[in-house]
């Protein structure tokens, strides 16, 4: 991890004690609850979606070697809105929010590691917007494709579709 060096790692690791295994289909965390841990994906695939009464709405992935929670339920302490909910066996490392928010006071490099991988989600986030403004499905798919080509090896084709707001019929036909 760049900015992080043997020590950091060392000195971060002893907090992500709750190990967390999901099956298939399990739920990370459901809509209404509140988001306590920040969990690093060392296994399996996530998907982060909006429950709407007439269709649940995909807004993200997780998979290995990534982090993941419920953002603005874990960073400002509310129910959060949306859903986590596991595609396949997960494995995941958590860390309390309590001890992560310690962690990013006492070490200046976690601190400086953990401000370039907001910087990179929100960099994704934005480019997601762009995503979303386009009207023409296509263009959606081809953004996609060119960020992120791995996940049609790791996620369902209808989780795609919901994430590119178009039905998986329209997908099928675009690949």
């Amino acid at each position: 991890m760049p900015y992080l060096t043997e020590a950091d790692i060392a000195a971060c690791l002893p907090l992500w004690t709750k190990a967390v295994t999901l099956k298939r289909n399990d739920f990370l965390i459901r809509a209404g609850q509140v988001e306590h841990h920040l969990y690093f994906v060392a296994s399996g695939a996530m998907r982060i979606y909006l429950p709407d009464a007439s269709e649940e709405i995909c807004v993200g992935f997780a998979y290995g070697t990534s982090l993941i929670c419920s953002f603005p339920s874990f960073v400002e302490n509310r129910p959060s809105d949306y859903c986590i909910q596991a595609l396949k066996k997960t494995e995941l490392l958590a860390v309390s929010r309590a001890d992560f928010l310690v962690l990013l006071d006492s070490n200046a490099n976690f601190a400086r590691f953990w401000r370039m991988e907001l910087e990179r989600v929100l960099v994704g986030r934005i480019e997601r917007e762009i995503d979303l403004l386009l009207p023409e499905p296509e263009r959606r798919l081809q953004r996609l494709l060119a960020r992120s080509p791995h996940l049609f090896q790791l996620i369902p084709k209808k989780y795609i579709a919901s994430y590119l707001r178009m039905t998986p019929e329209t997908l099928s036909r675009l690949r």
